[in-house]
């Protein structure tokens, strides 16, 4: 299988040069997603429980797309402006991934995108 190119219009267009994801060998590799609005391309308002909930609708809807969800999802690289957002960001992730959550890293970076609070990208199995 070759690799394919992962696009829908339930998440936020690309805003460089790369694809919503690829999927490759029965892999899907979602690109990190930030808390964009897909139909209007503006970031949600509020803080890091609202962002995350904008970004994990996000990575779900490029997960379908590539014929995945959250139940094979293996792993996820999660990154945030600030670690003291770490407990408010589980409160959110706990509730996409409640049974069999996936291997995961999360780590604080000096700035992201936009300068969003929160960003995450996915690696998951096909359904």
């Amino acid at each position: 299988m070759g690799k394919q190119i992962i696009s829908t219009d339930d998440a936020p267009a690309a805003i460089g040069p790369y694809s919503q994801g690829t999927k490759v060998d029965g892999i899907v590799y979602a690109s990190g997603q930030i808390p964009l609005d897909p139909k209007t391309m503006t970031l949600v308002e509020g803080g890091i429980k609202e962002q995350a909930k904008q970004v994990l609708d996000n990575l779900m809807a490029v997960l379908e797309a590539g014929g995945a969800d959250h139940s094979t999802v293996v792993k996820t690289t999660c990154f945030l402006s600030d670690m003291n957002n770490f407990a408010a960001f589980n409160e959110v992730y706990g509730t996409y991934f409640k049974e069999t959550p996936p291997a995961r890293s999360c780590v604080e970076v000096s700035r992201l995108p936009k300068d969003v609070l929160v960003e995450v990208e996915a690696i998951a199995c096909l359904k």
